[in-house]
């Protein structure tokens, strides 16, 4: 071979090494700071520009093109939102729930598109229902003085009793309604949606309900004990048992009333006036300190709201906790009371259902 040949081939030989060698030192710092993935390199071989005329072709160090933009995207994580009352689990009191007491007297309305001033459509609903068990329980009364030949004082007699015994077993009704709906169940429960919502939202607001009117604050129960209800059992006992009709139209009343009763055990004797107060401590409406004793948390007694005079005997029995018992037995489900004290859960769990009195008065 010549010099003159052979010099200029290893010179381009000499550049063509240089050129791969950096075109790879390239391409590994690139892959190293950018992608961080494996580059795809491959040879391509092209036709030498060199002026002498030699084959020998030229090899170049080629890189696949970045077709796409790396995209990155930052999930940034919203703080998890509080609970409200239509909501599973929902339980005031428990951390995150939405609800915070407000110092003093403070009203809040907890359940949405509710409020505190009186509609047209509850005085329609309250109006109605009143007027229709009072119609019913004075039919009942008649037809009773019927059966008894006109006797005056037997009919009497008879209807005093059927309306204390009714007025009696209300006042343990009012404690069954107010312990399921208490520990039981949100605002999308069908039908008693908003009686629960009310009823579980009241412990975060105690004082909103002595801002109601009558009506305002009553209508909710028309529902579960209004028209429907007394003429259906009505229809049912017939005029030959007039007892029966008059008994469950008492029951109706007072557990509708049973909220009004609940209205004025929040309420000072001063707003209340003497006649109200007089009930109270007679014992016929539920007093302001048996009340108060049901608005401790975790709010597993007391539930008794048209005399409370069952409240005693039912807490002391431990009713409640035995029918949560039965409860968790049959579908899994702890009542509120359990989610805000694990203590309380244990001992019903252990069959200790009776509660410590001596707790009320501490």
């Amino acid at each position: 071979m010549k010099l003159t040949t052979a010099y200029p081939t290893l010179l381009l030989s000499l550049q063509t090494t240089y050129s791969v060698a950096f075109s790879s030192f390239q391409g590994v710092r690139y892959t190293n700071h950018v992608s961080r993935t494996p580059s795809k390199l491959h040879m391509r071989m092209e036709p030498s520009s060199s002026m002498s005329g030699t084959s020998l072709k030229a090899a170049t160090l080629m890189a696949p093109e970045v077709e796409e933009a790396v995209e990155v995207k930052i999930k940034v994580e919203e703080p998890p939102q509080p609970k409200s009352f239509l909501d599973d689990g929902f339980v005031f009191g428990l951390e995150g729930s939405g609800l915070v007491r407000p110092k003093g007297k403070v009203a809040q309305v907890v359940v949405e598109g509710d409020t505190t001033e009186t509609q047209p459509f509850q005085v329609a609903i309250v109006a109605t229902t009143m007027i229709n068990h009072t119609l019913v329980g004075l039919v009942a009364m008649f037809q009773l003085l019927q059966i008894n030949n006109g006797a005056i004082a037997p009919t009497l007699g008879l209807s005093a009793f059927t309306i204390f015994s009714s007025w009696l077993i209300a006042d343990l009704g009012s404690g069954v309604l107010h312990w399921s709906v208490d520990n039981y169940g949100n605002g999308k429960t069908p039908v008693m949606g908003n009686l629960i919502a009310a009823f579980q939202g009241h412990h975060s607001a105690p004082w909103t309900i002595t801002e109601r009117g009558f009506c305002n604050n009553v209508y909710k129960l028309c529902t579960p004990f209004g028209i429907p209800t007394v003429a259906a059992i009505s229809l049912l006992a017939g005029s030959s048992h007039p007892m029966v009709s008059l008994f469950f139209t008492v029951f109706c009343t007072m557990e509708i009333m049973s909220q009004e009763f609940h209205k004025w055990s929040h309420m000072t004797k001063a707003t209340c006036g003497p006649l109200i107060t007089k009930l109270q401590n007679v014992g016929v409406a539920i007093g302001r300190q048996t009340h108060g004793l049901h608005h401790v948390a975790p709010y597993e007694g007391n539930y008794c709201i048209v005399s409370g005079v069952c409240n005693t005997l039912l807490d002391k029995s431990g009713f409640f906790r035995m029918l949560e018992h039965i409860v968790y037995k049959i579908n899994g489900v702890e009542s509120n009371s359990w989610k805000l004290d694990p203590k309380l859960k244990a001992k019903t769990l252990r069959g200790e259902y009776a509660l410590n009195l001596n707790d009320y008065k501490s």
